[in-house]
């Protein structure tokens, strides 16, 4: 009997907050497929790979436990975690200095046996370059405020500018970890005004 896990629904709390106001949650560990790179996502082929790869194995996973286990999910969003080493430079205007890594998350049905009987499937078959560069880990990302932007990425700036000069200053916290965005949207099949991605940032508690 196939089993069916709704984890939209599970999760909604952490993939679906409010576009109104920023909100404060707790993430908890949760395994992901990871992969690191640098440089401008616009026009980096490094990151077109990287995040080819990433599908590919979520979905070669997903067939794969659905007919073995059968256990069905639906396959989460691309998510990114996006820094420079001088966070005071980081900014949209210089893309080109930027370091990420792009990742997906995968239920707790998948373990590392799995990934790697998939990546082994995805090299043979498609022969992704990326593939080799993709690990499969846990990630406790913890205390985080976060809130919905809806529009392009080019008009995040302002919303990112209040959470860090005015939410968390009133609220006692101070950033830690790396900018944190989860793409909820196909830029290829919506228009970029009605894009939904989920900003968050990881905080500590301070005074």
């Amino acid at each position: 009997m196939l089993t069916k896990l709704d984890l939209k629904k599970e999760l909604k709390h952490l993939y679906q907050p409010t576009a109104k106001d920023f909100t404060l949650i707790d993430v908890p560990p949760m395994n992901f497929l990871m992969i690191d790179g640098a440089g401008d996502p616009n026009t980096s082929q490094v990151y077109q790979d990287a995040v080819q790869a990433l599908y590919s194995v979520s979905y070669t996973l997903k067939f794969a436990i659905k007919k073995v286990r059968q256990i069905d999910y639906p396959v989460m969003a691309l998510e990114g975690l996006w820094w420079t080493p001088d966070m005071q430079t980081f900014s949209v205007e210089r893309k080109g200095e930027w370091l990420w890594t792009m990742l997906m998350m995968q239920p707790a049905p998948v373990t590392a046996e799995d990934v790697a009987a998939a990546l082994d499937e995805v090299r043979r078959k498609k022969g992704l370059a990326a593939v080799d560069r993709l690990r499969f880990e846990g990630f406790h990302e913890g205390l985080a405020v976060q809130i919905m932007h809806i529009g392009s990425y080019a008009d995040e700036a302002p919303t990112l500018r209040r959470l860090h000069e005015e939410y968390l200053p009133a609220h006692g916290y101070a950033p830690t970890g790396k900018h944190h965005e989860i793409y909820l949207s196909d830029p290829r099949r919506s228009p970029p005004e009605k894009w939904k991605t989920v900003l968050r940032q990881p905080v500590r508690k301070v005074g």
